[in-house]
């Protein structure tokens, strides 16, 4: 997609749910290909503002996610985000694999609505488990190191889940469905305003007994479904204290039963999830050279885990039910934009964060770590650089034990209408987990409190255009990382014989490519395809990194005839070659594998209030592994190789009525 079209997107992903009173007060710098953004927060449009100055932002829209008939918001990402490779382990609502432009799954960002959202007390441990995608209005990604604005973790990128919006007028939606699965659906939200004042609410709930997670499993493990049951609520309110002055809050609440099963022994095992994201924002715009913000968050994540082995003479306790995991992070960010000139505009901030997490499970000492940071970046305007634009950022993070300072410089040119260039380069930063830092399980490494933060630099450089004529967009984008202090357990020291966490010498090294198309064929027919190759290596290693596939393609065909009340959607993903080290095995290729999904749906009546929805995952019922792993025999010392198996051919049903 070219650049005007992308900005183009962006704000109609913005414009639509929000009205027009909110435009009146919109600087005119945020007005693309004629038309105006009236989202009035600089958090809300810093995506847009980023990809003006060069950086690659892919969008998800409702739309796109309502059409597709995706449970969770992995299914949505992992169709349709091009250079994102995701792989639930256990199918809807479950940790993934993740790699973003080569990327470890640690090195991204996730947040909900502009809310920090990664599980710090492992990294790697992914967040997004208890993600449904029907409360999202738009996925936002952004490639690329992103760690001036978004902090800690955004290495590589940064997800952002946009929850439902506000609406000038009042309307909702309910819905209900199922699939072969044996899963149960049902969500609804309801908005609109009442003078200044605004609210949306919004609900779901998704309960399955599951799938069979794996190919091969022992006689010892008695639950062999990996089911679900994953609640959802949320609420939002804005008023308008003057048309220069807002104040917006939001709550989102989870409670999710997620099973937690393994090839052997298991007789019962799941976490009980509670979590709690709370923010509230003042957004301020008194004239067109000024615009802040000021907000504040708390995410309460609370899981209780229950594990129950069959033994030789009946079960086995492992861990009681009510064994406890979980953190908690609060904070607090502001941010002005200024325009006092001509030429340049300036954009200052300050980040503060307060996290305190505790793992009964596998024993991390409670303590706080709290951390700030100053942010600054300067960028041209249309009066200094007509057919282009460029920023230089830096960005002061004070930690425990862990100063850091970042930069980055990004830029766009349009050498014509229909070609740019544009890329974005600096540092980015990866603070340690709670493990690793505060861990004193004697079965494991200890905790290191000395540790340095892991430091990144990163390039992304891209040549697109559009090709009028063909009504085509396309992208060509090259990549490359380098990470230092990369954070990995120590067996070497004897006074700590089960290992700690040290800073190892060396450099991670990340290349590649991505290619993107989109076409219009008309007669409603859209297109959308994109290849990504990657090297993603360990420090001194020439093989590529686990669980990181070399390369990976994406495409879609859409069907959306003009005036009529029916569409359809086909996906196509296939995986080329992924490699895991697995325990008395050796290292296995799991990849090469097409996966295919199709989806339809029909309008039962004139106004468009009833609309019936449906999809075919895995079309071709491909039998794929999203991960490898092996374990002891029963009653044998031998070991045996399994596979986390990808979801099978499953039928989605699902009717919603529109109000």
């Amino acid at each position: 997609m070219s650049l005007p079209a992308l900005h183009a997107a962006l704000a109609a992903a913005l414009l639509s749910p929000l009205g027009a009173h909110a435009a009146e007060q919109i600087p005119a710098s945020t007005e693309v290909d004629g038309i105006q953004i009236t989202a009035r927060s600089l958090e809300e449009t810093l995506p847009l503002e980023l990809s003006r100055y060069g950086s690659d932002v892919a969008i998800i829209t409702a739309r796109q996610v309502k059409d597709g008939g995706f449970v969770d918001t992995v299914q949505a990402l992992q169709t349709l985000t091009p250079g994102l490779y995701i792989a639930p382990g256990a199918g809807p609502f479950s940790y993934v694999d993740l790699s973003l432009q080569g990327s470890r799954t640690q090195d991204v960002l996730w947040t909900v609505d502009g809310v920090r959202i990664n599980n710090r007390l492992y990294n790697s441990t992914t967040p997004i488990d208890t993600l449904p995608a029907s409360m999202i209005e738009r996925i936002e990604v952004l490639k690329g190191g992103q760690g001036l604005f978004y902090g800690t973790q955004a290495a590589a990128g940064v997800i952002n889940v946009v929850t439902r919006a506000f609406s000038d007028t009042t309307g909702g939606e309910l819905t209900i469905g199922g699939d072969t699965n044996d899963t149960v659906h049902a969500d609804g939200y309801l908005r609109g305003a009442l003078g200044r004042h605004k609210y949306v609410l919004y609900a779901s709930k998704d309960e399955s007994d599951g799938i069979t997670p794996y190919d091969v499993i022992q006689p010892s493990a008695t639950d062999r479904k990996r089911g679900f049951d994953v609640v959802t609520l949320g609420a939002k309110y804005g008023f308008d204290f003057t048309d220069d002055l807002r104040f917006t809050a939001s709550w989102q609440h989870t409670n999710a039963k997620l099973d937690n099963l393994s090839p052997r022994l298991v007789r019962t095992s799941y976490n009980d999830r509670d979590e709690e994201i709370v923010s509230a924002r003042l957004d301020y715009t008194p004239s067109n050279q000024a615009q802040f913000f000021l907000k504040g968050y708390f995410h309460d994540w609370d899981t209780t885990y229950e594990s129950v082995q069959n033994g030789a003479s009946g079960p086995v306790v492992v861990y009681p039910a009510g064994t406890y995991w979980g953190y908690q992070d609060y904070g607090v960010s502001a941010q002005a934009k200024l325009r006092p000139h001509k030429g340049l505009e300036y954009q200052l901030g300050y980040d503060f964060q307060n996290f305190k997490g505790r793992d009964e499970v596998l024993l991390i000492d409670g303590k706080t770590e709290t951390v700030h940071a100053l942010i600054a970046q300067v960028r041209t305007t249309e009066d200094l650089i007509q057919n282009g634009a460029l920023t230089f950022g830096v960005r002061y993070n004070h930690g425990q034990g862990s100063d850091t300072t970042i930069w980055t410089l990004s830029g766009r040119y349009n050498l014509t209408p229909q070609l740019y260039v544009e890329g974005v380069g600096g540092t980015s930063f990866l603070l340690p987990d709670a493990e690793q830092l505060f861990g004193v399980d004697p079965c494991c490494a200890r905790g290191n409190p000395d540790l340095k933060a892991e430091k990144s630099r990163n390039i992304n450089l891209a040549i697109g255009g559009d090709l009028a004529a063909a009504r085509v967009g396309w992208k060509l984008t090259g990549f490359s990382r380098r990470i230092d202090n990369l954070i990995a357990d120590d067996y070497a020291n004897p006074a700590y014989p089960d290992g700690i966490y040290v800073n190892v010498d060396g450099t991670v090294r990340v290349d590649g490519a991505e290619a993107a198309a989109q076409a219009d064929l008309g007669a409603g027919f859209a297109l959308n395809a994109s290849y990504t190759y990657t090297q993603s290596r360990n420090a001194g290693a020439s093989l590529q990194r686990d669980r990181t596939p070399r390369d990976f393609a994406k495409a879609s065909l859409s069907y959306a005839p003009a005036g009529k009340p029916y569409g359809a959607d086909l996906s196509v993903n296939w995986t080329g070659d992924i490699w895991q080290t697995v325990s008395g095995f050796g290292r296995i290729n799991y990849g090469g594998f097409v996966v295919a999904d199709i989806a339809a749906h029909v309008f039962l009546d004139a106004e468009r209030h009833h609309r019936l929805g449906l999809r075919v995952q895995n079309l071709f019922d491909e039998n794929y592994a999203a991960r490898l792993g092996s374990a002891p025999k029963d009653g044998s010392t031998s070991r045996f190789l399994y596979r986390n198996l990808g979801v099978p051919r499953t039928a989605h049903v699902r009717y919603s009525y529109a109000f």
